[in-house]
């Protein structure tokens, strides 16, 4: 008799196996002549070889459903076990850009979504201008999980100017990367909408995926990477030099901010503004303008837009 054993990695056990291990006895229902278990993290198979065998490759094909579409239901292990199986996770899913979790479809919603997405694709450095709840970020974060996933990439860095929007830093309690972290929580937030929170966490200790101040990025070379600056209206001139020329081969970036929500000092020129003023002329670069059309919030949010770039201009 032949034993075997197949560790769980990156997902809670209970999303393989069900509660009260529903899943495992319908899994099991395809592998009448072996003894599966679950203990924990590990599924022990014991059988003929050859029907181990077999059974490794069906688990590859569950593992690898549950990592691109972070769910797996008895229908979905019934049409994995399949002789055709593997062609379920065969499509481009060029449509949705990442299967979140719980099922969520991720995709660009909006005309200049699907622009912001089409221009990533065809270049290697991006920005995508546009004001607060359009997307840019989230968006932009679901293409760098995409390219992980696809192994287009072997790290996601995500990265923001530490500029105080009105707040001390200095004030929070703790040390750096606890005073630092709630100034990241968006890019943690859209990450965590995409990858299961066990996955996410090794993601991270791993280096996989890196979440830093900008300060970080200096002397780096960053290479096959996805990597993204948010709120880069907030950096300097000389700080949006520094990171656009920390791009190595095989590198993906993309430039993300709201040239109206500027929290620099008064005399302090827009890194961002800079940029885009002198890189438009030049090949690989994309610039994607997004506007209160693409506004994917609560429907307040798009009028308050209006309201204030109104009396802005009165004023």
């Amino acid at each position: 008799m032949h034993e075997k054993k197949f560790e769980i990695k990156g997902i809670n056990p209970l999303e393989l196996v069900g509660v009260n291990n529903e899943k495992l006895k319908v899994i099991q229902s395809y592998f009448s002549k072996l003894k599966i278990v679950a203990r924990g993290n590990v599924i022990i198979v014991k059988g003929d070889e050859d029907e181990v065998t077999r059974f490794e490759t069906k688990f590859k094909l569950l593992m690898s459903h549950l990592d691109r579409y972070n769910e797996l239901t008895e229908n979905n292990i019934d049409n994995l076990m399949l002789e055709d199986g593997a062609k379920l996770l065969s499509g481009d899913g060029s449509e949705i850009l990442v299967h979140g979790n719980s099922g969520i479809k991720v995709k660009a919603r909006t005309y200049n979504q699907r622009e912001l997405v089409k221009s990533v694709n065809k270049n290697d450095m991006v920005f995508a201008i546009g004001p607060a709840g359009t997307g840019k970020t989230y968006t932009a974060v679901a293409l760098a999980v995409r390219a992980l996933k696809a192994k287009e990439v072997r790290r996601i860095i995500l990265t923001r100017p530490a500029v105080e929007a009105g707040e001390n830093l200095g004030f929070l309690p703790g040390d750096m990367k606890e005073k630092l972290d709630p100034y990241m929580m968006p890019l943690y937030d859209a990450l965590r909408d995409m990858i299961p929170a066990e996955k996410l966490a090794d993601l991270i200790e791993l280096g996989v995926i890196e979440i830093a101040p900008l300060a970080f990025m200096r002397g780096r070379t960053l290479d096959k990477a996805f990597v993204i600056l948010d709120e880069a209206q907030n950096t300097t001139v000389s700080q949006m030099k520094m990171f656009l020329t920390r791009m190595g081969k095989s590198a993906n970036f993309v430039i993300t901010g709201d040239a109206s929500q500027i929290d620099l000092p008064r005399k302090q020129k827009s890194g961002l503004i800079f940029a885009l003023d002198v890189l438009k002329d030049i090949d690989g670069i994309g610039m994607i303008r997004l506007n209160q059309n693409d506004v994917i919030r609560h429907r307040i949010v798009k009028q308050i837009i209006e309201a204030f770039d109104k009396a802005e201009d009165n004023e």
